[in-house]
């Protein structure tokens, strides 16, 4: 399978134990795994009940496996300070104190976060030789969507920017030192270099999405788990990133047969509506069910996550990267 596995869907569906069973599972087979949580919630350090930061850190007691949170407000900030570096080594010094107050205003506008979360991700992915398989505990489906859609908008915003750069310095080099002279200000332009850089990166990530990435959801029993995931198949295949497989959580167990107290009606009841609803799931969504999980009474960490994992029917051999 695809050495970059992606855990999506909606919040609160348990995203965050199917991708640390996952890679439990996959390092229990002997395969160096990395757990990268894209969430701000940063649950990957509950589960395994151990802090984790920006870069990969040995999961305590369970060889092959790593895990790192990538830190939204960090990324955003780091993002920035790096667009203020390169734009201030290229304009007037009287243009910098314009782009730190345009750059100040930016850190809070919409699009900012997913920018520089999807930079970082895409960097996981490209310098991720230590490890055979990386599982992406995602954002809920929204934010996710957005992030996964970036490639193929920035490529064009990209392509129309050099465009539009390429003819500025073609009306500059004609204005100035007109049309017999060999042009001097085309190649090594740093303005277009930048935007070279970034078209490649584009390149880059929307190969290794839709070449060397499988995508899986998490749903739990209820109508808008349902209903958020299959817009959320749709939105993924429109994308060219088709949906391995679909995990059902949190299904209530069955009471035994001799129960029949108040608190045993309800639990048959209950899952007699659930089975209706991953019947449902079987028989209209596409992708298969690749695990059922029962509602755990405790948090599912140590041997709960060992057991959450052997329910998993996920393939755990992963290929090497096909686009590099």
């Amino acid at each position: 399978m695809e050495p970059f596995v992606f855990v999506g869907g909606k919040g609160g569906v348990g995203k965050t134990t199917v991708s640390c069973a996952y890679g439990v599972k996959c390092a229990n087979e002997d395969v160096d795994t990395l757990v990268v949580s894209t969430d701000p919630a940063h649950s990957v350090s509950d589960v395994f009940d151990q802090q984790f930061g920006d870069e990969p850190e040995p999961v305590a007691g369970i060889d092959n496996l790593d895990a790192l949170e990538i830190d939204p407000e960090e990324e955003v900030t780091a993002h920035l300070d790096d667009i203020r570096r390169r734009l201030s080594d290229q304009v007037s010094a009287a243009m910098v104190n314009e782009i730190n107050q345009q750059l100040e205003m930016a850190h809070q506008t919409p699009g900012a976060y997913e920018s520089a979360l999807f930079d970082r991700f895409v960097d996981v992915m490209r310098h991720s030789d230590p490890y055979d398989r990386v599982v992406f505990d995602t954002a809920p489906t929204g934010s996710t969507l957005r992030l996964l859609a970036l490639p193929e908008f920035m490529e064009g915003w990209v392509n129309r920017l050099m465009h539009k750069r390429e003819q500025s310095i073609d009306l500059f080099e004609k204005a100035a030192i007109g049309n017999n002279e060999p042009r001097r200000v085309m190649d090594g332009d740093p303005v277009l270099e930048r935007l070279r850089e970034r078209k490649e990166f584009f390149e880059y990530a929307g190969g290794a999405l839709r070449n060397d990435a499988a995508f899986f959801l998490v749903l739990n029993p209820d109508t808008l788990s349902l209903n958020e995931t299959e817009r959320a198949i749709a939105d993924l295949e429109g994308e060219d990133l088709g949906v391995r497989g679909l995990v059902a959580n949190k299904l209530a167990p069955s009471p035994d047969d001799d129960e029949d107290g108040r608190g045993a009606r309800y639990l048959r009841d209950r899952v007699e509506t659930e089975r209706e609803r991953v019947e449902r799931v079987r028989e209209t969504f596409d992708p298969p069910l690749v695990a059922e999980i029962e509602f755990r009474t405790r948090e599912v960490q140590g041997d709960l996550l060992e057991d959450v994992a052997a329910e998993l029917d996920v393939e755990v051999r992963a290929e090497p990267p096909t686009f590099v």
